[in-house]
């Protein structure tokens, strides 16, 4: 057995779809046999669901870590290191600490935590991309760039860009051993034992406008947030004669209005985004995923693939998503389906519903063969030495 630390962002942003993301590593592992603990050691303000913002007052990541540690059975620490005095809750501080130099391997999820001089004690710090493009473009515009520095201190470096080095993407390794991982899923935690109610539709989850990280690279702009994708397949319900419902925090009246004109239907994100197992319950819920892939995915063809729509995959509800190169390694045909036009959509739709319970069982067989939590951890444990 062997002693692993998770870290990333579970605690200052606990949202379902974040929240899920980590537990997915934290009890994959522990049923590799491995002893788990998640920390979280960061200079940065947590967010907070309620209040929608960021905040110094840290009382919601306090009271809803310890509740997820009884429900997975995990030990937790948490360190507000931006504060003078850098209190802790969960774990002592010293223990914290101990436990940096002991573990094993430190498993950093999104690459979110930062690095600092106690989490560099850690023997071996594994970095975890789960949005690539970003740090490929950056390092190729500039050699130098500080993120190079930093992912020179991890034993080994992971992305969901599994096209990322291969004839399949444009992005270059520029001497970066970047190696192709996905999100691990814990199946038995998602499956569904029946059918969706009948009147279910095609839904997903997302957040309409996220700024901040259009990448420029080689005369081109990548662009980061999932709106333009979804005004670009604006037309999608019409085309397939189908409802499709969006759980997103668009606010803007107008863009609505759009959206309902062309049949689509949205719905308050806030409910199941403050309570993970609600999360559970909506895909379960639905009749499967109809969704689109951020432009940088799309164009530089990353291979990268959701976390969440996996999830859907493990309810054993189909899903309709577009197309980033991910089909090359999985999918494509019953149960997980790829577009990339209007019409692909539509007839994606049309052979979901010639045979529903089919394209089901499919989606979940997807899941547990390329994202069962245990497959992709030990794989990923292999290939760093472990």
């Amino acid at each position: 057995m062997s002693r692993f630390i998770v870290t990333g962002y579970m605690a200052r942003c606990p949202i379902a779809g974040v929240i899920w993301q980590h537990i997915h590593y934290i009890v994959g592992l522990q049923r590799l046999g491995h002893e788990v603990f998640y920390i979280e050691d960061s200079t940065a303000h947590p967010y907070h669901p309620l209040a929608f913002d960021y905040t110094a007052d840290w009382s919601y990541t306090a009271e809803i870590m310890p509740k997820l540690a009884r429900q997975f059975g995990f030990e937790w620490g948490y360190r507000a290191r931006w504060l003078d005095d850098r209190p802790t809750a969960g774990l002592s501080g010293t223990r914290i600490d101990e436990l940096y130099r002991e573990a094993d391997a430190v498993l950093n999820v999104c690459g979110e935590q930062e690095l600092h001089e106690d989490l560099l004690q850690s023997r071996c710090l594994i970095y975890i991309e789960s949005d690539p493009g970003k740090e490929q473009c950056v390092i190729d515009n500039d050699p130098a760039a500080p993120i190079r520095e930093t992912l020179s201190h991890y034993h080994a470096v992971f992305t969901f860009g599994e096209n990322i080095g291969t004839e399949h993407s444009p992005l270059p390794l520029n001497g970066v051993p970047w190696l192709p991982t996905r999100q691990p899923i814990v199946t038995d935690f998602w499956k569904a034992h029946a059918l969706p109610p009948s009147g279910a539709v095609f839904t997903s989850v997302a957040n309409w406008n996220t700024k901040g990280k259009d990448i420029e690279w080689r005369g081109a702009k990548y662009l980061w947030s999932k709106a333009l994708e979804f005004l670009r397949f604006i037309e999608a319900p019409q085309r397939a004669g189908e409802t499709f419902e969006l759980a997103t925090n668009l606010r803007d009246d107008a863009t609505i209005a759009r959206l309902h004109d062309h049949g689509w239907r949205l719905s308050d994100p806030q409910p199941i985004s403050i309570d993970h197992d609600r999360y559970v319950d909506y895909m379960r819920a639905s009749k499967g995923e109809f969704t689109v892939a951020k432009d940088q995915y799309v164009r530089l063809n990353t291979g990268w693939f959701s976390d969440r729509t996996a999830c859907y995959l493990a309810c054993g509800r189909p899903v309709i998503t577009q197309e980033t190169g991910f089909t090359r390694l999985y999918g494509g045909g019953r149960g997980l389906l790829a577009f990339r036009t209007l019409d692909d959509i539509a007839e994606a739709v049309r052979a979901v519903n010639a045979d529903y319970a089919a394209h089901s069982r499919a989606a979940f067989e997807v899941a547990a063969e390329h994202f069962e939590a245990t497959k992709v951890l030990a794989s990923l444990l292999d290939r760093t030495g472990l």
